[in-house]
């Protein structure tokens, strides 16, 4: 049970089964949270996820076997997407990975790691890190803290307002924060394409923290609904929908995961089969659909040739509410894959039209480095 089971309740959340807990679907409605975010500030509670501390002798260099990307170049305080991978350069699960500062309410080991993987796959996510990483390489599940997601444009005016100093944040760093007696790991990051943060907070001060967030004039509780379609507006994929231990990540368009050295060292599992997809290109890969009509195309509609034969799959699909029209995202054959094409989806024994288009479909407001 997630610690604010209750707190869900009381706030008129809708409960629903997902990740192996009872998490709100929605609180006021999908599409009125949906646009509330995207004007103001939605508060997410996403506790079922996995927080992972790694610590060790050259922990970083051993977790580069099982990652594409550049851990041991990651500087304090610095967050990194990257993909963990099965020997066949399947992808096993996304993540986030974090360079731990001195400062942190983790761990007082020089180059510790902090890790957010997916809740659906967290304990298999550790069991095969336990399995694939040396035995002085010590990982700790910490499930005595909750993570919240404060996302937003006016998300900044709410978390600033109660803890001074994250405005020095910047997208894709983190850093350590005193509230009211407990040490937060706030990160200026987020999975809906809007600026926002992280929050990793103590399960004891979990509650208390999220009371004080909704007392912000900016903020509003957020389902698992508007998180779905928010995330799929900004073209992010989904573990276990848009990505499986099938799929690469050069299928998964996500090849800004696989950095220059690593790609020169070829030293990570699956290299050889993902290498030759970056040059040579993937069978299949994951797009952008912009679908005719009003009817949503939801995942399990399959894409088809003009003989009604079945070539792709859509792994995503609903209405865009800040579009005003449905959208997917689908595996195509590469031939397909070109912005522009116009392919034909099969849903419950009806036809529809879309055409491939650029992700992400509504653009993403990251505060960057260097921006004004």
């Amino acid at each position: 049970m997630l610690a604010l089971d209750r707190w869900h309740r009381a706030q008129g959340g809708r409960m629903v089964p997902f990740a192996g807990y009872e998490m709100p679907v929605q609180y006021e409605g999908i599409m009125a949270e949906h646009l509330w975010t995207r004007t103001s500030a939605g508060l997410f509670d996403v506790s079922h996820m996995g927080q992972v501390l790694l610590t060790g002798a050259e922990v970083d260099r051993s977790l580069e076997r099982l990652l594409p990307g550049d851990v041991t170049g990651l500087g304090e305080g610095k967050l990194r997407y990257s993909l963990l991978l099965a020997e066949n350069g399947g992808v096993l699960d996304d993540l986030m990975v974090t360079r731990l500062p001195t400062a942190n309410p983790f761990s007082d080991e020089p180059g510790a790691l902090y890790m957010v993987v997916n809740g659906a796959t967290k304990y298999d996510d550790v069991s095969y890190l336990l399995d694939q990483l040396p035995e002085d390489v010590t990982i700790n599940l910490m499930d005595d803290r909750g993570l919240f997601a404060v996302q937003g444009p006016k998300a900044i005016d709410a978390v600033s307002r109660l803890v001074p100093g994250v405005e020095r944040l910047v997208f894709m760093t983190g850093g350590a924060f005193e509230w009211r007696g407990a040490t937060l790991w706030i990160s200026r990051s987020g999975y809906t394409g809007e600026d926002g943060f992280e929050i990793s907070v103590p399960e004891s001060h979990a509650e208390a923290l999220a009371d004080a967030l909704l007392e912000q004039p900016e903020v509003k509780p957020i389902g698992l609904g508007a998180r779905d379609s928010l995330r799929l507006e900004a073209g992010l994929p989904l573990y276990g929908h848009d990505m499986d231990p099938e799929i690469s990540p050069v299928m998964a368009d996500l090849g800004f995961a696989l950095s220059k050295r690593r790609r020169e060292a070829a030293d990570f599992l699956g290299a050889t089969r993902i290498l030759l997809e970056r040059e040579q290109g993937p069978i299949a890969k994951r797009v952008g659909l912009i679908v005719e009509g009003r009817q949503p195309v939801r995942e399990g509609a399959v894409v088809v040739d003009d003989e009604a034969s079945e070539v792709g799959r859509v792994t995503s699909g609903g209405f865009a509410p800040t579009l005003g029209q449905p959208i997917a995202m689908a595996y195509v054959p590469a031939a397909m894959a070109q912005p522009g094409t116009v392919v034909t989806l099969a849903q419950r024994g009806k036809l529809h039209r879309a055409t491939v288009a650029p992700m992400p479909f509504v653009p993403h407001r990251y505060v960057r480095a260097g921006a004004k």
